[in-house]
């Protein structure tokens, strides 16, 4: 009985060895690959928190610069943030912020620059957007009107539509195209919600070009019942 057994384990050890020595080396290399990734994987995982972690200490900075107001400080400390950390979400939120401050301090061609930059660099159509409409709005104060509209026509994530009208709103206006201006209004006040304050501010626009758009928006039912009945 014993040699029985001890029959039955050798052949078991032959077949083992037998298929081990077939097939051994691609097993070996599946595993290496299958580890490789993993370990990859956990390296990237490790790099990306590493690069938020330190990108979110360079935004504080570039925060306590901005509240400052030095200009010059301000656009080292978002250079340093481009260089570093262009790919993550503080860069963008960096690029707004120190946009808003320059223009703010007057600097229209450093807060230009800065906002080209998240405009044409961020990763984030979200992102993206704001930085061209606010680009748009500092090219309209410099009376740029053409190259604003271009920026507005360059592309704009559709959640946007409603600012981007209006946006392009203001521009016509500023260039004296009433007509045109307050068909833009018009659109951005149709897109937006109702219960936005933004939207009444929209309407101010459209009142001070004698377009009443609450008493149209209830006069265009009324019409369209009035043709129904009459059919």
């Amino acid at each position: 009985m014993a040699n029985h057994l001890d029959l039955e384990e050798q052949e078991q050890l032959d077949e083992i060895k037998h298929f081990w020595k077939q097939y051994g080396n691609a097993i070996t290399w599946v595993l290496i690959v299958v580890l490789g990734v993993y370990a990859a994987w956990n390296g990237y995982q490790y790099w990306q928190r590493n690069q938020a972690a330190q990108a979110a200490a360079m935004f504080d900075e570039v925060e306590k610069v901005a509240r400052e107001g030095d200009a010059d400080k301000m656009q080292r400390a978002f250079n340093d943030m481009k260089d570093r950390f262009a790919s993550t979400a503080y860069a963008p939120q960096a690029g707004l912020l120190i946009g808003k401050t320059l223009y703010e301090a007057g600097k229209l061609d450093a807060a230009k620059a800065a906002l080209t930059w998240v405009a044409e660099k961020s990763s984030d159509a979200g992102y993206a957007s704001v930085g061209r409409l606010r680009l748009a709005g500092v090219l309209m104060d410099s009376k740029a009107y053409d190259e604003a509209l271009k920026v507005l026509d360059s592309g704009v994530a559709e959640e946007f539509a409603a600012l981007q009208a209006d946006r392009r709103g203001d521009i016509l206006l500023a260039q004296g195209k009433k007509t045109e201006a307050k068909d833009q209004y018009l659109k951005s006040f149709k897109l937006l919600d109702e219960r936005t304050d933004y939207r009444r501010l929209v309407a101010v626009k459209l009142n001070s070009l004698g377009v009443d758009p609450l008493a149209d928006a209830a006069a265009k039912p009324a019409a369209a019942d009035k043709d129904a009945a009459s059919k």
